[in-house]
Formats: C-alpha cells, sequence, structure tokens
C-alpha cells in the first residue's frame, strides 16, 4: 500500500480519537438528569420544550417496564407509519418518476429494517422509493431509530449508578434536537459543498457520445446521507450506496463518512465514565475496544493487500485485490471503510463486501457477530456493558467473591438475563442461516463455501443491526424479505428489554463500599479480561461456522 493511504488512515484515526472525549462529555452533561442546565440550553431548550408541549410529554421517571413499553410501542407505530408510505407512494406527492408502490413483503422489511437501525436495503435506493418516501419514510427513521437506542443506552446507565431511568420520550426528543439533528444539518451542508446532490429534481435524461440515452438519479441525498452516517444507519440514497459518485465524490468526503460513523460509538465510553464519576472505567473500555479494532483493521488491510495467492503465482497480482473496489478510494479507504462500517454498526458500503478476500470477509463478520468494536449508536455500548458485566461475573466465580460492579451486587437475575440476551444472537443468525442454505440453493450465488458466507453474512447483518451484505445473494424474494425482517425486529428489541431488565435490577439494590478484594473496572487487568471474556464467549460461539465458510473458502485458496 502507498504512502498516501497510510497517511489517509493515520489522519483519519487520529481525528476519530480527537473528536471522541469532547463529544463524550458533551452527551453526558445532555442525558445526565441532575436537575440542573444542560449545554445549549438557550438554543435547544425552546425547541425541546415545544416538542415536550406538542406531543404531550410530561418528563417523569419511568420505571424498566414503562422504560421499554413507551420504546417498543412507539417504535412498532412508527413502522405502521412507514410501511402504508411504501406500500402508497406509487399514489403520494413528491414522486416524479412515477415509482410503484412497494410489494408486500419488500415494504415490510423496509419498514422494519430502518425502525431496527438496520437499513437492510432490498431495493434498489434510487429506483425503489420516492423522494417523499426517501425523506418522510426513510430520513425520518434515521433520525428516530438511533435516537431510541441512544435514550436506552443512557437509560441503562442511570440504572446501573442507581438512578432512576428516566423518561423514553423526552431522552428520544433530546436525541434528536441536540445530538443528531444539529450534526447532521452540518455535515449535509458539508457534503453539498462537496458535490453530493440535494434536489427535487427528477432523474435527468442525457445522451452519451455514442448516441444513447442515460438515465441519471438524483435527489435529496446529502441530508439522509449525513443521517445516514451519523445515525449509524447505512442505508443508501444510491442502489450502490456510498460507492456511487454522487454520493461519496472523493476521498474528502469518504474520510467525513467514517468522522460520523464512529463519532457516537467512540464518544460513549467517555460519556460513560463521567457519568459514573470514574472517567478511568471510561478509558479502560475505550482502550480495549480500540484494541480490538486495530487488530481486525491491521487483518484486513493485509489481506486485501496480499490478495489471491493463486493469482499472484501467476503474475495476475501482486499489488493487492482490487476486485469490487472503487479506483478512487483504492485499498486502503475501502477496506478502512469495510472495518468502520461494520464495527460502528451502520452498514454503508464504498466497496463490495461480496468480493473481499475470506480473511477480509471474516473481518466484516467478526465486528458484527461481536458488537462490541465499538459498536452501534447505544447499542454497540450495550454490550459493551453486557461484556464487562460477564467479565466481573466470572472474575468473581474464580476467587470465590460475590461479583460487584459499579458498587452494587451482580446476581443471578442479572446473569439470566445477561444469558438470555447472549443466546438470544446466535439462535437468530445460525437457525435461519441453515434454513436458508437447505431451502434457498436457487438464490445464493456461490454453490461452495462461499455460499454458506453469503447466507451467514445476510442474518448476521440482520440481527446485528448493521445492514450490510454480500450482495451476489438473490434477496429481493419473500423468504428473505420476511425472515431477514423478522431477524431484525427481534434481534433489536430482545435485547433492549433484557439489557433494560438489568439495569431496573440493579437501580434498585443498595450500594456496597469497595474493600481490597474488589475487582476495579477501571484498572487495565479489566480491560485485559474484558477482551479475553469478548473472544472467548462471543467469537468462539461462532467460530465452527466460520471454518464451515471464510476460513475454508480461504484454504482452498492455496491448493
Amino acid at each position: 500500500m502507498s504512502a498516501l493511504g497510510w497517511i489517509s488512515i493515520g489522519v483519519t484515526l487520529l481525528l476519530v480519537l480527537l473528536l471522541a472525549r469532547p463529544t463524550g462529555i458533551y452527551l453526558a452533561k445532555v442525558f445526565d438528569n441532575n436537575g440542573g442546565p444542560r449545554p445549549l440550553d438557550a438554543v435547544f431548550g425552546p425547541l425541546d420544550r415545544l416538542l415536550f408541549k406538542l406531543f404531550g410529554i410530561k418528563e417523569v421517571n419511568q420505571s424498566w417496564k414503562n422504560y421499554a413499553f413507551a420504546a417498543l410501542l412507539s417504535n412498532i407505530l412508527m413502522i405502521g407509519i412507514t410501511y402504508a408510505i411504501f406500500r402508497l407512494q406509487g399514489i403520494l406527492p413528491l414522486n416524479p418518476s412515477g415509482i410503484p408502490g412497494m410489494e408486500p413483503s419488500l415494504a415490510f422489511n423496509t419498514a422494519i429494517s430502518f425502525m431496527a437501525n438496520t437499513n437492510l436495503q432490498h431495493y434498489s435506493g434510487e429506483s425503489g422509493l420516492s423522494y417523499l418516501s426517501q425523506m418522510v419514510g426513510i430520513t425520518f427513521l434515521m433520525f428516530t431509530a438511533p435516537a431510541t437506542f441512544l435514550a436506552v443506552v443512557f437509560a441503562f446507565i442511570r440504572g446501573l449508578i442507581g438512578k432512576p431511568l428516566g423518561n423514553f420520550l423526552a431522552d428520544l426528543v433530546r436525541s434528536i434536537t441536540r445530538v443528531f439533528l444539529p450534526i447532521s444539518i452540518v455535515a449535509g451542508l458539508i457534503f453539498v459543498l462537496l458535490g453530493v446532490p440535494q434536489t427535487f429534481s427528477p432523474t435527468e435524461t442525457a445522451i452519451t457520445i455514442e448516441g444513447a440515452e442515460q438515465h441519471i438519479a438524483r435527489g435529496p441525498a446529502a441530508s439522509l446521507i449525513a443521517i445516514k452516517e451519523l445515525g449509524n444507519n447505512g442505508g443508501g440514497f444510491f442502489g450502490v450506496n456510498s460507492a456511487h459518485p454522487f454520493e461519496n465524490p472523493d476521498g474528502i468526503s469518504n474520510m467525513l463518512q467514517m468522522l460520523l460513523m464512529m463519532l457516537i460509538g467512540t464518544s460513549l465510553p467517555f460519556a460513560y465514565g463521567r457519568m459514573v464519576g470514574s472517567p478511568k472505567e471510561g478509558r479502560v473500555l475505550f482502550v480495549a475496544m480500540s484494541m480490538m479494532f486495530i487488530m481486525l483493521l491491521g487483518t484486513s488491510i493485509a489481506a486485501e493487500q496480499a490478495g489471491n495467492p493463486v493469482m499472484n503465482a501467476y503474475g495476475f497480482s501482486g499489488s493487492g485485490s482490487m476486485e469490487g473496489k472503487e479506483v478512487r478510494f483504492g485499498i486502503a479507504g475501502s477496506s478502512l471503510y469495510s472495518v468502520v462500517t461494520t464495527a460502528s454498526e451502520t452498514g454503508g458500503v464504498n466497496t463490495m463486501h461480496d468480493t473481499l478476500t475470506p480473511l477480509g470477509g471474516i473481518v466484516t463478520l467478526a465486528n458484527m457477530m461481536l458488537n462490541t468494536v465499538f459498536g452501534g449508536v447505544g447499542a454497540g455500548f450495550l454490550n459493551v456493558l453486557m461484556y464487562a458485566m460477564i467479565a466481573v461475573f466470572l472474575s468473581g466465580l474464580m476467587v470465590g467473591r460475590t461479583p460487584e460492579f459499579l458498587g452494587r451486587k451482580l446476581e443471578s437475575k442479572e446473569m439470566k438475563l445477561i444469558a438470555v440476551t447472549l443466546i438470544v444472537q446466535p439462535l437468530l443468525i445460525l437457525v435461519p442461516t441453515a434454513i436458508a442454505v437447505a431451502t434457498q440453493a436457487d438464490t445464493i450465488s456461490n454453490p461452495g463455501f462461499h455460499g454458506l458466507s453469503q447466507a451467514l453474512y445476510e442474518f448476521t447483518s440482520s440481527a446485528a443491526n448493521n445492514g450490510s451484505g454480500f450482495e451476489g445473494l438473490g434477496d429481493a424474494t419473500p423468504f428473505w424479505n420476511i425472515s431477514t425482517g423478522i431477524v431484525m425486529f427481534l434481534g433489536r428489541y430482545i435485547s433492549m428489554i433484557t439489557l433494560l431488565a438489568v439495569a431496573g435490577s440493579m437501580a434498585s439494590k443498595q450500594p456496597i463500599p469497595q474493600t481490597s478484594g474488589t475487582f476495579r473496572t477501571s484498572s487495565g487487568t479489566f480491560g485485559v479480561v474484558f477482551v479475553g471474556t469478548v473472544v472467548i464467549v462471543g467469537a468462539l460461539t461462532f467460530f465452527p461456522v466460520l471454518v464451515l465458510g471464510p476460513i475454508a473458502e480461504h484454504l482452498t485458496l492455496w491448493k
């Protein structure tokens, strides 16, 4: 890889590092319900109060059950509204290209996908949705979906430290008005300056030099792309997502997109440290996640740079695998983007993940299966805290002490709920994958090991609420639409309910003082135990199926 490629990677990661801590401090101040003023109250306070009054929101603390019920019910209501918009878009306004209403199973899949913060797209962006559906349906959900789980993660943190969980609708409003909306407005304007279209004009028809007609799609793309990346949504305005020159014109826009993807996820450990009253708690988790991220990134870059060993042996390659990648981004920009988009659970792509080398594909799968390297807005950090609690529990068992987390005992009730959360994801991934491989062979483009990887990736992406795919898969069928829709819904909301129950249980406990035997979660030792727990409990769960898919595929390249 060229020196310029390494520089671009280094600059991107440095900017992420510089932005993480101040963003985390800002988030902590926004969501710390201590009764004092919040940052930028003069700007956002009147808007918050207007929305509270308009929707009848009374900022009353809720139990974990009421908080979970409010989140689930509001999300189901939004799924129903957007489903209706997708089905009726053919007769609704702002449809200059005359796009018909969506087929029922596809509308079902798309509505759940965007509300679940997955953005799995079984349609082509520019030809599947009208401008109204893109703005009122898609962009609307791109704000409310990440705002839901940003609210939930701060409710979870409050519960861990013994505070009331708060009020879901109040947290939802503040997530949008004080985090996602202002940053998205600024980012959207920058994207317009970089050449991303923002227009209501219909598709343009041009005559090529050969005399043929070419239909050039455009529309209000810049505003969607800003929240697409910031909210870890990932759904593209155009069918080829961030590989499209209108969606991602150059290296600067590529870097900006990655910064937006990583911004919230990398800042949450710092917000957590501030809210629990010990910045070291957050720093340990941030360093641990950064170590995993760097190892996975290094593996991906090395694999894509090495290319196909068989082709190398015959002199066809040697400068890396450019298959499926945009020349304007190269191996560096493409590899980094593939790792960032799966580590942040965004799902936007600037390269064809189906053409990644087997080891490059394993990295993207591992990011989604672990969902802790940094993970998406809110949901990823919930998983981080869950693994931290598992690490504390296992450590306590090894030394014969009752485990303690943030000054409260971890007991069987919490661990049973965490065990349910752990079991659900493998079931949602492995069982549907087996069914698909057995019954849907005609939709899988590769019959061998890579075919298994295609089906595995689709359900992993759905369960982890990522949305990217190995797009050799013929997924625009009722089976894939309905099955992934169910997996996305259950993968999103089961963990939300169980972990809010954990928070409610922890909040009801009396704090206990630390002693010399307390396993301190602000130490480097805990960081090592945390990483070990993620690898042993998380990665080994999926190791057998990875052996049957991408690992076996990698070994066949060396025959």
